[in-house]
């Protein structure tokens, strides 16, 4: 790829021969702004957990590529001598002398990979939306774009920071907000799954800009003045295949009224389709009525696991682990949600739409005395409070069904390290877990019901504070780190 002829304009020659003689300094700008690459770095780490497969387009003198210990590093760039550099001091990565903007570089890079970034680079493009268009064929299903840009309303700063010599010089780029770069992702078939900003203070300052970057930064109004923007994509030309298989999980406690009607109830609307009940040392007769329906329906897939430990979170980690679809998903003994509507959330996977789909009961209108208008206020209100937390919009976190691929389950499962076990809902694990993987989430409305048989399981006032420390607990994991 070294000898690979690029037919270039006269900007993008000049730029080329900027970067060359830039090179050389590269280091040593770094280290004079090290706050600033340490955030950026720091938040690269957080998109993107270490042993994957990336690609970085633009990537200078591999830098950023080495901080994020890829079992896989591809770099590419334009400058020789950025190239040369890259090479002598990380041995152990792969770069080459390229122009991304040439369909024939791309096709000689073979992906898929997990990670593409695209850090600084976009700005220098000729020809952006042709561009992204040609890293389809680098993409998978699973494969996540993450662009990192200087948000436009810093630009006369920095030309001032060049101008004292306390920045990097750079070339006239591409000055794109982050609607443009949306918009132009959009044209090129790609799908934004989340956005961000952050660094309000791109110096330490004796550890007051690392305290108000951390804590002040990323607060909704505020956030729209840092220096840093960041997108993560999905292609929207790539394709899994269907599933043929499905998984229900049903946690249940003291639901013996409700066991057999969630068989009757629960459609067949997947040729392999498993029922799994988790039984939680209920002190009805919840355990036999669930063999007496196995029994009784011999046809039907059913299984019966007893629970290991307790909570909700438990009953779903632990039938997880057993479960033999392709497709996940959790159903809630009470029926609140209907069976029925088991289906829709199966079309929206099933179609690519998202990757993790979430129950939302707070869209149609609800049964009479299926939940309390103080409930309701609550709910809305903690939903937009993770929604900001999780840079993806979710209307109603506490619906108990939710819906993901077995394969994405045992990532999120070993990615559990950095959030540990502090769910004891069975919900946010999950959703957390997903967020932090950059999987697109969306959203399947139902027709919340009211419960029939037995009792709630939920304390209001108990669990209600539980999920106060879970707001405090989610940004201190998703935005203070």
């Amino acid at each position: 790829m070294g000898s690979q002829v690029m037919e270039n304009t006269k900007r993008k020659n000049f730029i080329i021969n900027f970067f060359d003689k830039l090179a050389p300094e590269r280091k040593s700008w770094i280290y004079k702004n090290l706050a600033f690459h340490a955030n950026d770095i720091n938040y690269m780490r957080f998109l993107i957990p270490p042993n994957q497969k990336i690609l970085e387009l633009g990537c200078g003198t591999g830098h950023l590529l080495s901080e994020l210990s890829p079992s896989i590093g591809v770099g590419v760039d334009f400058s020789r001598r950025m190239i040369d550099i890259a090479r002598s001091e990380n041995p152990n990565l792969d770069f080459h002398v390229g122009d991304i903007e040439d369909p024939k570089v791309v096709r000689l890079l073979k992906g898929p990979y997990d990670y593409i970034i695209l850090s600084d680079s976009i700005g220098m493009f000729e020809d952006i939306e042709s561009t992204l268009t040609n890293l389809h064929q680098l993409c998978s299903p699973d494969t996540r774009i993450v662009l990192a840009y200087y948000s436009q309303i810093w630009n006369p700063i920095l030309k001032i920071g060049e101008y004292l010599k306390l920045k990097m010089p750079q070339v006239e780029q591409n000055w794109l907000g982050l609607r443009d770069l949306e918009r132009l992702f959009n044209l090129s078939n790609f799908e934004v799954v989340r956005r961000e900003w952050r660094q309000l203070i791109p110096k330490n300052w004796f550890g007051i800009g690392n305290l108000i970057n951390r804590y002040l930064a990323t607060l909704p109004f505020i956030r729209y003045l840092c220096l840093r923007n960041y997108l993560v994509v999905r292609s929207r030309s790539v394709y899994c295949d269907l599933p043929k298989s499905v998984t229900v999980l049903i946690p249940c406690r003291n639901e013996e009224g409700n066991i057999e009607p969630a068989i009757r109830r629960i459609p067949e609307f997947c040729n392999d389709l498993e029922i799994l009940f988790v039984e939680g040392h209920s002190t009805d007769r919840t355990l036999s009525e669930i063999n007496r329906v196995i029994t009784k329906y011999p046809k039907k897939n059913i299984k019966v696991l007893k629970q290991p430990g307790r909570g909700k979170g438990d009953a779903v980690r632990a039938g997880f682990e057993v479960s033999e679809g392709q497709i996940l998903m959790i159903l809630d003994a009470d029926l609140t949600v209907p069976p029925e509507m088991l289906p829709n959330f199966f079309r929206a996977i099933a179609s690519g739409k998202g990757e993790f789909i979430n129950g939302s009961r707070l869209i149609y209108p609800m049964e009479e005395g299926a939940m309390r208008f103080l409930n309701q206020l609550a709910n809305r209100s903690f939903s937009m409070l993770l929604s900001w937390l999780m840079s993806q919009t979710v209307t109603d976190t506490l619906c108990g069904t939710k819906v993901l691929s077995k394969q994405h389950y045992k990532r999120i499962a070993e990615n559990r390290y950095y959030f540990g076990d502090f769910d004891p809902f069975g919900d946010f694990d999950l959703l957390f877990g997903a967020d932090k993987l950059n999987l697109k989430i969306i959203e399947v409305p139902v027709r919340y019901a009211a419960r029939y048989y037995g009792e709630t399981q939920i304390s209001r006032f108990q669990d209600g504070w539980k999920l106060m420390r879970m707001v405090g607990f989610a940004y201190r994991k998703l935005k203070a780190f």
